[in-house]
């Protein structure tokens, strides 16, 4: 079932265009990886899907209803944590987790108990004594202890150390589990490729790639060492290969996916004594999209 539906949608402040004709669907129980440098337009459509600005063109559906005309409704079923949650600075956290878990209706001691001790969190201080990474785990808090069906999360580990990062991703995961549907826009691609069923890439206002990271893997290159009996000859001269580096424990190079079966073939001429491979990651994908034609990476800081 689609939870989430952009048809060509398009925003323009005066002659600037900062979504030009984005299309993403979200289904029931899937996590989407929203990715892309700053200024790339992530922000920009995270506040359109909240009802927050009007989109110049194109269609936002949210659970079959209209994200603008009727945000109210869609809000009583989402989620949202921004990356730098501004609190009211003289409630405590757990007047504010309590505030926004009963504007969504829902009322569950025992989930809101288990997050707090999870996340490490102390409620009863008041919000402007909270450092930036408290101010977050306040807002995750709240959005978990909800009977949300969307979760949308801009950056939501900003400013939380890794430990705190790794329940946030139990979290997300446990909610996927339970046949929620989360968008996140993140600039840590390993939780991306942890945690995303899908990923857009946006740039400059353009989803220029879409689909799960297998479908993806084709834009990039494998990581290989390989130790032979003999020494490899003409690595160089075939097709798709890169970098290639003579270390102690063997030859070092990336491959691109499509011909490695060619390569592989040819390397194995000189009897294979270890062959390691290590899958493409993310970063490795976002890379290749933000390359200049002369090799330099583009599109700002990620």
């Amino acid at each position: 079932m689609l939870v989430l539906k952009t048809t060509n949608l398009t925003k323009k402040f005066g002659n600037f265009t900062a979504l030009d004709g984005i299309n993403i669907e979200l289904n029931e129980g899937e996590v989407y990886g929203f990715i892309g440098p700053n200024g790339a337009g992530k922000s920009t459509t995270i506040r359109i899907l909240l009802g927050i600005l009007k989109a110049t063109k194109g269609m936002v559906e949210i659970f079959g209803k209209d994200a603008w005309s009727d945000a109210v409704d869609i809000h009583r079923r989402l989620a949202y944590v921004p990356g730098d949650v501004n609190l009211w600075p003289n409630l405590t956290g757990g007047e504010v987790i309590d505030l926004f878990v009963k504007l969504r209706g829902g009322n569950n001691k025992n989930k809101r108990e288990e997050l707090i001790k999870k996340f490490d969190l102390d409620p009863t201080k008041k919000c402007r004594t909270y450092s930036k990474g408290n101010r977050q785990k306040v807002a995750l808090v709240a959005a978990f202890s909800s009977e949300a069906d969307l979760y949308i999360l801009d950056e939501p580990t900003s400013g939380l150390d890794p430990l705190m990062e790794q329940v946030f991703q139990e979290c997300v995961l446990e909610a996927k589990q339970a046949g929620k549907s989360v968008l996140l826009s993140s600039h840590i691609l390993s939780e991306v490729e942890k945690l995303c069923d899908r990923v857009g890439i946006i740039r400059r206002g353009k989803i220029i790639e879409t689909g799960s990271l297998n479908e993806l893997r084709h834009l990039t290159r494998t990581n290989l060492l390989v130790e032979t009996k003999e020494s490899i000859t003409s690595i160089n001269e075939l097709n798709g290969v890169h970098d290639v580096v003579r270390e102690e424990q063997g030859l070092s190079f990336q491959v691109d996916t499509e011909e490695l079966d060619a390569v592989i073939k040819h390397v194995s001429q000189f009897g294979i004594v270890k062959l390691e491979s290590a899958p493409p990651t993310l970063e490795d994908l976002f890379m290749r999209h933000y390359e200049n034609k002369d090799g330099k990476g583009a599109g700002g800081a990620f």
